[in-house]
């Protein structure tokens, strides 16, 4: 579903060396008011910003694949932890995932899918694309309706639950539209409203403001 995201950021090169250099991303561009990341089949953009902003995202990883990517984060970053573990399995999804944080707070999230296996060592070769990006935002129900509107579906529940976690898409991908101030799992940073924007595969654009309203191009 996802194509490219566009996030923004006030500080552009502190996170631009934490995904070229810590996590090992290959940065496709560069400038002084950007980068991008190739992240598999998806592109992840910051954009130099003069606010602070604040997301969480999900990245496809094979299942058979689950340990390995816990060593080799480990030698990078400290995982998240809740409850005193620092993994959870999804029966939902029939994924386990695992999770971290950038220098700014952003949560990251690797999940792998069961059904999904590589034959080979990790490394971010193994990272196939954008698995979930939230939405934040205090207008949840009335965002919910336009993106059912172009065809991306609810998954879970039959509908927009506006005081909750709400997933849009399917298969493997989805939007977590989301209102503000509610935790992250594995965190305790909170939902916040950021503006972003998402290009998705079959070329619509999703442009989010920064009170959170969403124009679809």
């Amino acid at each position: 579903m996802f194509n490219s995201v566009i996030f923004y950021t006030n500080k552009l090169k502190q996170l631009k060396g934490f995904y070229g250099n810590v996590l090992g991303l290959s940065i496709l561009e560069a400038s002084s008011e950007h980068f991008t990341a190739s992240i598999g089949k998806s592109t992840l953009t910051f954009r130099a910003s003069e606010k602070p902003a604040s997301y969480h995202f999900a990245i496809n990883i094979p299942g058979n694949q689950f340990t390995l990517a816990k060593h080799w984060a480990l030698e990078r970053v400290t995982l998240n932890r809740e409850d005193a573990v620092d993994e959870i399995y999804y029966s939902r999804f029939e994924a386990d995932a695992f999770y971290f944080e950038d220098p700014v707070g952003n949560v990251i999230e690797f999940i792998a899918r069961r059904n999904v296996d590589k034959w080979s060592d990790f490394s971010v070769d193994s990272l196939l694309n954008l698995s979930e990006v939230s939405f934040t935002t205090p207008f949840v129900e009335e965002v919910g309706e336009q993106l059912q509107n172009i065809g991306i579906p609810i998954s879970g529940h039959a509908d927009i639950e506006p005081n909750e976690l709400n997933f849009l898409g399917s298969k493997d991908t989805y939007i977590l539209l989301v209102p503000p101030q509610r935790r992250w799992y594995f965190s305790k940073r909170m939902s916040e409203t950021s503006p972003l924007e998402i290009e998705l595969t079959g070329g619509k654009r999703i442009i989010v403001s920064d009170e959170g309203k969403a124009e679809i191009i």
